[in-house]
């Protein structure tokens, strides 16, 4: 959920600084434009006092100024234009130079500086130019009439390069870029901060889920940090699992006290039918088939027993070689393999595991026995002990008639048996015990086919204690 969670959250602040930012890049260029025009304008104001006193123009019946004033306005021109590389002229009305620097800067009769001459000429500051940007050339132009007697009798051009201002816009870019970057770092470590502490009850929960799925009942969720929706929601799965394993703690009673207390009755009518057999022609089907009932009965009520003991046991956890006691149960249950024609083939390497011994040879006798009694004459069971990972397995494969996928998906059902194998002897919950044993430490077993026929069963247990310990999730 963080995956998918963290991206849309850093999408959204990216969007936000983008939204900000872009915004504030404009207004730093146009400040920085401004504070440049506002520098010609000036410019400018100075060259204009400095041409108002200068003669109207080169045919003027009046000269008001000296040759020398005009002198040094084109110093003051050429001084300007050599120190910062702005063009600068002023020009009469008709467009003819008074002074110019450098020697070919001219009007021309189209273009910006022409669009600037002619809003001075209408007694007007030009209008702004085009916004400079950092990835275009272009340059400045600011215009400013010179006024004498109420008259526009000249202008000032002033026609600047945007290398430096394109320059000090694009450092200003480079902070805010610098800025967005840190803020962005800061919201992703924020968002990093709050995602976990909204998903940490979440992850804590579901493993605690997964647990109690899995027969782990007494995992239970610290109800602590978090949002309140989500406090009070491990609350109430906490109370939800108590109440689950209370139910289930009943039901594992009932059937356990049932269990026992039907077994003396069923001792005893057994041992009834056992004397009216005396009594009897020997060999009656009737009394054979009640006796054979009755003890299969007596299997049933066992099997309920052993599975209601093994869902309440505490596994005795301990670091076991789980190859030597699976190449113990294959030579224990070798010799009923060849009294029915079955190969049984152990490759049993030593290798380590986290197990209960007892509850694991128990596992193994179920398994490896459910795989010798489907397993047809002159048919293979093999029992492989291997280490992957985190985990070590123990498979058992067989050659017999195997499951069909629906039955693969029920089997381990308590008292389910395939419909084609109903004549054989068990009470259908051997994979249930073998399931229960095997999950009160921490292990598993899983069923597929084995090609070409046949069923596959692994047992998996965990290598290290910690991995047991983090599959109990116990909070």
């Amino acid at each position: 959920m963080r995956t998918r969670l963290l991206p849309l959250l850093i999408v959204l602040l990216a969007a936000v600084l983008l939204a900000l930012g872009v915004p504030l890049a404009g207004s730093v260029a146009a400040a920085r434009q401004q504070q440049v025009v506002v520098d010609r304008i000036d410019d400018t104001a100075r060259f204009a006092a400095l041409a108002q006193f200068v003669t109207d123009g080169p045919g003027g019946s009046r000269r008001t100024t000296t040759d020398e004033r005009l002198g040094a306005l084109r110093r003051e021109l050429e001084s300007y234009y050599g120190v910062y590389g702005i063009r600068a002229g002023v020009f009469y009305r008709n467009g003819s130079a008074m002074a110019i620097a450098p020697g070919d800067f001219f009007v021309p009769p189209t273009g910006e500086v022409r669009r600037a001459f002619d809003e001075a000429l209408l007694s007007r500051r030009s209008h702004d130019s085009p916004q400079a940007w950092p990835w275009r050339h272009s340059r400045l132009v600011v215009a400013s009439p010179v006024i004498r007697d109420g008259d526009v009798v000249a202008v000032v051009v002033t026609d600047s390069p945007t290398g430096q201002l394109r320059s000090r816009i694009l450092r200003g870019w480079l902070f805010i870029g610098a800025g967005e970057i840190a803020a962005m770092l800061l919201a992703v470590g924020a968002a990093l901060r709050l995602t976990g502490w909204v998903l940490r009850p979440v992850r804590v929960l579901d493993a605690t889920t997964h647990d109690i799925a899995t027969g782990r009942l007494k995992s239970r969720v610290a109800a602590a940090g978090g949002p309140p929706e989500l406090r009070r929601l491990a609350r109430s799965f906490n109370e939800m699992a108590d109440n689950v394993e209370a139910v289930l703690e009943q039901q594992r009673a009932f059937v356990a006290d049932a269990s026992h207390q039907l077994r003396n009755p069923l001792a005893a009518l057994l041992l009834r039918i056992e004397l009216l057999a005396l009594e009897l022609p020997e060999g009656n089907a009737e009394i054979a088939s009640v006796r054979t009932e009755g003890k299969r009965l007596a299997q049933v009520l066992d099997d309920l027993l052993d599975l209601a003991l093994a869902e309440h046991a505490e596994a005795d956890l301990r670091l076991a070689d789980i190859g030597a006691l699976a190449e113990e149960r294959v030579a224990a249950w070798a010799p009923a393999a060849r009294a029915k024609g079955v190969r049984l083939i152990g490759d049993c390497p030593p290798t380590t595991g986290w197990a209960d011994p007892i509850t694991l040879s128990s596992a193994l006798d179920a398994v490896i026995d459910n795989a010798v009694k489907f397993t047809p004459e002159d048919g293979t069971v093999e029992v492989t002990v291997s280490a992957d990972g985190d985990l070590t397995t123990v498979v058992v494969t067989d050659t017999g008639p195997g499951l069909t996928e629906e039955e693969l998906a029920r089997v381990g059902d308590r008292f389910w048996r395939s419909g084609r194998h109903q004549n054989v002897k068990g009470s259908g919950l051997g994979l249930s015990i073998t399931r229960a044993l095997l999950a009160a430490g921490g292990g598993a077993i899983d069923y597929a086919h084995h090609e070409p026929r046949g069923l596959r069963v692994t047992v998996t247990v965990p290598r290290h204690p910690e991995t047991t310990d983090g599959a109990t999730g116990a909070a």
